[in-house]
């Protein structure tokens, strides 16, 4: 890109994060929400549409918001870009601390807008490349002490203990290190189990949950594009949950054409697994929803061809009808461009009765949308193992009322030892813990 073009982009980029974004969407979240949501016509743009709140981090004793019946207080803050976070059995909590391993080289406009975008709202601070370690103080109250666990990693974020041994997804590799209950470090080398797909890194979280045996483990593994405009060889084995032997580290693709599968988990009833999935960006406010949904062993469900289904996406060449009557809709709409980075299925007894037995969502937010949508904790109630009515806000406030300020942005997940739930903030680079009142 010569220097000429890249002034105008950039002059192009400030003007439009000034004015705001040249579309508004049209529903909320929650009309979105369930199993055939509206889908408006798909829209092309010179720019895409987005709105994103300047970042100013918590102040003065802030705190989220938390819906009528909960409390919440920090764990932990002084974090670096806190994503995601797992609870050992002795009631430890882990948190990986990073963001993304390198810069995507820079091919379009749209590019250079989004990190401009995305350096605004504190959202591509530097992570730490650990794995932090906290402990609540016996008989103490406040944040919670912290320890070094494992450093030196590449891009860290999902976890997993099996037995003595503990799995961590690096961006390009999930590695395996001996754990012993009650220490505070791990110094040995981490073994690598299996590669992991890890060239240019447009998508590089990797999510990862063991089957209930403890014999296999799955990785979520975003795509290296919106819709293959890198080209498809950098797609390879990408967009896809693979699964991976324990005791050999072979893998497969368990499922395929999920776009950027960013939390795993089992729903308890029923053993089956569910995902959750950022969606295709840049033909309109309204257009793709995020979704939560059942994973099928060797099921496709349409990135890049065609989404929710089979609705095709014109953009993408050459088109591949032959996959998009194969290609399955998810089971549930969470609103478009909410950006679900975390998923929990609650099993746990602190929290009031109506947060039981579903699943709690939490929604990073997108610049790719105007009003917000998003920067929020959902929950999503399940009956008989399938998901029902609108996603319920439970953790609210990360941004201003005026949405010119961006506080926080939940990310990782997860449950601790006395049932309360478990949030990440990699923008207030905080962890939050909520209980019901009085609990």
């Amino acid at each position: 890109m010569n220097k000429s073009i890249l002034s105008s982009v950039i002059l192009v980029a400030i003007a439009t994060l000034i004015s705001g974004c040249n579309e508004r969407a049209q529903y909320d979240a929650e009309h979105q929400a369930g199993a055939n949501p509206p889908l408006p016509s798909a829209r092309s743009f010179l720019t895409p549409p987005m709105q994103v709140p300047k970042y100013a981090g918590w102040q003065n004793g802030e705190t989220p918001k938390v819906a009528d019946g909960l409390k919440i207080e920090k764990i932990a803050s002084g974090l670096e870009h806190p994503r995601q976070v797992y609870a050992l059995p002795n009631g430890d909590i882990l948190v990986a601390e990073s963001n993304s391993p390198d810069a995507e080289p820079v091919t379009s406009p749209k590019q250079l807008i989004a990190d401009i975008v995305t350096a605004r709202s504190g959202k591509s601070a530097k992570g730490a490349n650990r794995i932090t370690l906290l402990r609540k103080r016996a008989g103490g109250s406040g944040e919670w002490d912290k320890y070094v666990f494992i450093d030196h990693l590449h891009s860290p974020f999902g976890m997993q203990l099996v037995g003595d041994t503990l799995y961590v997804a690096d961006t390009d590799a999930v590695l395996k290190y001996p754990y012993k209950s009650g220490e505070t470090s791990i110094s040995t080398p981490g073994v690598e189990l299996a590669d992991l797909p890890d060239k240019v890194n447009h998508h590089w979280t990797k999510a990862l949950l063991a089957s209930p045996d403890g014999k296999k483990l799955y990785v979520g593994v975003g795509s290296n594009s919106n819709i293959t405009e890198n080209g498809l060889d950098v797609e390879y084995r990408r967009a896809n949950v693979l699964e991976v032997e324990i005791a050999t580290g072979a893998s497969r693709i368990y499922a395929a054409g999920i776009r950027n599968p960013t939390g795993l988990q089992w729903e308890p009833k029923t053993g089956q697994l569910w995902a959750i999935a950022n969606e295709r960006d840049e033909i309109g406010a309204d257009l793709v929803p995020d979704y939560l949904t059942s994973v099928r062993d060797g099921g496709f469900y349409g990135w890049p061809y065609s989404y929710y289904g089979q609705h095709v996406d014109t953009r993408v060449k050459p088109q591949r009808p032959d996959l998009v009557a194969k290609a399955i809709s998810p089971d549930y709409a969470i609103g478009s461009h909410v950006a679900p980075l975390g998923l929990w299925f609650y099993t746990g007894s602190n929290l009031p009765a109506q947060y039981r037995g579903g699943a709690f969502i939490a929604e990073h937010g997108s610049w790719d949308r105007s009003p917000l949508s998003g920067y929020a904790v959902a929950y999503v109630a399940f009956e008989n193992g399938k998901p029902v009515g609108t996603p319920k806000p439970v953790v609210t406030g990360f941004a201003s009322g005026d949405e010119k300020e961006l506080y926080g942005a939940p990310v990782g997940l997860t449950q601790d030892q006395g049932g309360a739930l478990i949030i990440a903030d990699d923008v207030g680079d905080a962890v939050w813990r909520v209980t019901k009142t009085g609990g």
